[in-house]
């Protein structure tokens, strides 16, 4: 039944059926006087009960206790005016309807339980109840009408379940899908903010290996080139120093190329890091007539680029800073190779300085940061020890693997 069918069965419905009873009853008693006059002040008392506690009580209509007084009376009336004239029976329709929709659960089955005794009884007017079988037949009709109604009475409350179950699962569905797109949306601007946050880091990234590279390419070269120059100045075979000169720029100009599209630097390109290393130890050791002296302990293995890279940086940085700063006679590297990482270990004997004092201009402090930084990048570790007039030990340890941090 639709929502719509509901209040005309309940304010419409009843009083047509009572009016057209008490036409019916009319007519049949017209000649019982005091039989009518009964009959018609009970269609009068069911019809302003109803009217006095129902139809014009729209506020009752959702309280319990009100509406079973209300379904008590209409019921007893109709009981009444049925055990009077069994016709009264086709008013029975009404007090399913009130008593389905207006009692909570499971006091309906007492009302609906009721209504159906009075709606039996009117059924079974006719079968004689003087006897044994009539009292049986009478107590059938009856007990069928109960059993019927009660449970159509507890269908329609599976039903309600089932319907309110599944009205839950729906609401908490759209409930669930609700707090999802929230959670999308939200994960969207996440993602968003992670983008942005990934390319700013790229772009430090970047902008960093790019110091580190032009530190470890141009100006070094750079610084080399300068004092070929100035020794130039005061040499009388300076076209020696010129040439060396000449070749420092043209290698240096190779390697920052190389910088620049992120390959290797080239003396590892053809050669072993423990080679490579002697190479730059020998070539350093001939510009700077430094005495140097290169040791390898250990069984070289390959390792990665990253790694060959990293070491060999650190190599020509610190010797960099040995022939910058430190005044050294005698300089001394060792490269390492252990069970599970390589460490390079680079020492001099010249003026030294206090760490924990040097600047990005002083010491080679950009120098040390840029190679700490390469270090760390591989979740190796740089130690630097040194003390004013005692000289200078830088050791850069990255495991055999090179993984990047």
């Amino acid at each position: 039944m639709s929502e719509q069918a509901w209040p005309m069965r309940l304010t419409v419905v009843p009083y047509v059926l009572l009016a057209c009873l008490a036409a019916v009853t009319i007519a049949i008693k017209h000649d019982q006087p005091g039989s009518l006059t009964v009959d018609l002040v009970l269609c009068a008392l069911i019809a302003l009960w109803t009217l006095g506690i129902f139809t014009l009580r729209p506020p009752w209509r959702t309280q319990d206790r009100p509406m079973a007084i209300f379904i008590a009376g209409f019921v007893l009336l109709l009981a009444v005016l049925v055990v009077r004239d069994p016709w009264f029976g086709f008013l029975t329709p009404a007090g399913y309807f009130y008593t389905f929709i207006l009692l909570p659960w499971p006091v309906e089955l007492i009302g609906i339980g009721a209504v159906a005794v009075i709606a039996g009884w009117a059924q079974s007017y006719d079968i004689p109840k003087t006897n044994v079988l009539g009292l049986l037949g009478c107590a059938a009709v009856i007990a069928v009408n109960v059993i019927g109604m009660c449970f159509a009475s507890w269908l329609g409350r599976r039903g309600e379940v089932l319907s309110q179950q599944r009205q839950d699962a729906v609401d908490a569905l759209t409930e669930t899908n609700q707090r999802l797109e929230s959670t999308l949306a939200e994960n969207a601007v996440l993602h968003e903010q992670l983008l942005t946050q990934a390319r700013e880091a790229g772009i430090i990234d970047e902008r960093q290996r790019m110091a580190r590279e032009i530190h470890d390419t141009l100006a070094q070269g750079l610084t080399g080139i300068v004092t070929q120059l100035q020794a130039a100045e005061h040499a009388d075979d300076w076209r020696r120093y010129v040439s060396t000169a000449v070749g420092l720029a043209r290698e240096s100009l190779t390697e920052a190329r190389r910088s620049v599209h992120a390959l290797r630097p080239q003396p590892l390109q053809s050669a072993t890091l423990s080679e490579a290393i002697a190479d730059v130890v020998r070539r350093w050791s001939a510009l700077h007539g430094i005495d140097v002296q290169l040791t390898t302990t250990g069984t070289p293995r390959v390792m990665t680029p990253e790694a060959e890279s990293t070491l060999l940086r650190a190599a020509q940085e610190a010797l960099v800073n040995v022939a910058k700063y430190a005044q050294a006679t005698r300089v001394g590297v060792t490269l390492s190779y252990m069970d599970k990482k390589v460490a390079l270990d680079v020492r001099d004997d010249g003026v030294g300085f206090d760490p924990s004092r040097s600047t990005s201009s002083e010491a080679g402090g950009f120098g040390l940061v840029a190679m700490r930084q390469r270090v760390e990048a591989l979740n190796g570790t740089l130690e630097v020890e040194s003390e004013p007039g005692f000289g200078t030990a830088i050791s850069a340890t990255v495991p055999m693997s090179g993984a990047s941090a």
